[in-house]
């Protein structure tokens, strides 16, 4: 019997919860595997996806864990809804991302590391969970569920587009399907455009029967779903340094033995760690797949885009903490 979509994700709920009642939220059981699935809406061939197939298969050889992975929304097209189940104890991984993680659980400050313009070099993130403030994060995380494992560069976002995007004014008035959550509201509220924070599965479909103008997205997801297909004209724009944060249930984490513990810590951030230089090196290729398939590249005026979004730090629209931006850069060491 075919299982549906919902029941596929009820599955994985009772198993969670069959794990829990024995006393260990989907950890390790009387000597048995640790049960844990890689969950994520990207399709298989991006580097996020086959980051988590790796992550797996280096888990899975030691003989103590049955990892499995399950993308392209084959549990769920929605990260939040992917999290949420996390949250409450089923013993998944998800890629989510900065942003989403600072709306889903009210800590604003987490928004700096995707507000848009402020981090720009991959580099960069492996240093992140040595921080003091991503332990203070970690801390506010935990309390609600979840345990921010590592962040993984997944690629500048920029605009994809049905018409060209040259300046600024061009983004007025249209239909861009982004990020629900606050920097992607405050990313439209600064630069004109309507953000409208639906699944990406459901942006394709916007994007054919004219409901959206465009998206802003990595190059990879945009290629991997054939957006090209529908939107023509890509304009460069950078504006956030899109990351993977990895989060896994704190019921499953710390049902662990300590040794598995510290195995699947350090696998899930070296395997996030080479990724992120794998994925920078591919996006050259991406953008080259891009124009054979037709689409115009528009290198834009960065600092006309930059000058846009200048108020939304003058005015603090994000809510940071005062000397938030220093503090990152100082213990970042940039």
């Amino acid at each position: 019997m075919k299982l549906t979509k919902s029941l596929m994700v009820a599955a994985v709920a009772g198993i969670a919860l069959l794990a829990t009642s024995c006393g260990g939220g989907g950890g390790q059981q009387g000597g048995g595997l640790i049960t844990v699935t890689f969950a994520g809406t990207e399709a298989p061939a991006t580097g996020q996806s086959r980051a988590m197939q790796e992550m797996a298969d280096i888990l899975n050889a030691t003989g103590r864990f049955n990892a499995v992975v399950q993308v392209g929304g084959a549990l769920s097209n929605d990260t939040d809804n992917l999290v949420t189940q996390a949250r409450t104890g089923v013993p998944l991984v998800v890629p989510t991302d900065p942003g989403r993680l600072a709306t889903q659980f009210n800590i604003p400050d987490m928004n700096i590391l995707m507000a848009p313009f402020v981090l720009t070099d991959p580099e960069v993130l492996p240093r992140l969970v040595q921080t003091p403030l991503f332990n203070e994060w970690q801390n506010q995380l935990e309390q609600q569920g979840v345990i921010f494992v590592a962040n993984m560069y997944n690629g500048f976002r920029s605009f994809y587009t049905v018409n060209p995007v040259n300046t600024v004014s061009d983004l007025s008035g249209l239909r861009i399907r982004g990020f629900g959550n606050d920097i992607g509201n405050a990313l439209g509220r600064h630069l004109g455009f309507a953000n409208i924070g639906i699944a990406w599965g459901e942006t394709l479909p916007g994007l054919q029967q004219g409901t959206l103008d465009g998206t802003e997205v990595q190059v990879a997801a945009a290629y991997g779903s054939a957006i090209f297909d529908v939107a023509n004209y890509l304009a460069l724009t950078r504006h956030f340094m899109l990351q993977s944060s990895f989060v896994v249930s704190s019921g499953l984490l710390n049902s662990m033995p300590a040794e598995d513990r510290e195995f699947f810590l350090t696998t899930v951030r070296e395997v996030a760690a080479r990724f992120s230089d794998i994925i920078a090196e591919e996006e050259i290729d991406y953008y080259q797949r891009m124009a054979a398939r037709g689409v115009t590249i528009v290198e834009v005026n960065m600092d006309e885009f930059m000058d846009a979004i200048a108020p939304l730090y003058i005015y603090n629209d994000l809510g940071f903490s005062p000397g938030l931006r220093d503090r990152l850069f100082a213990e970042l060491d940039i």
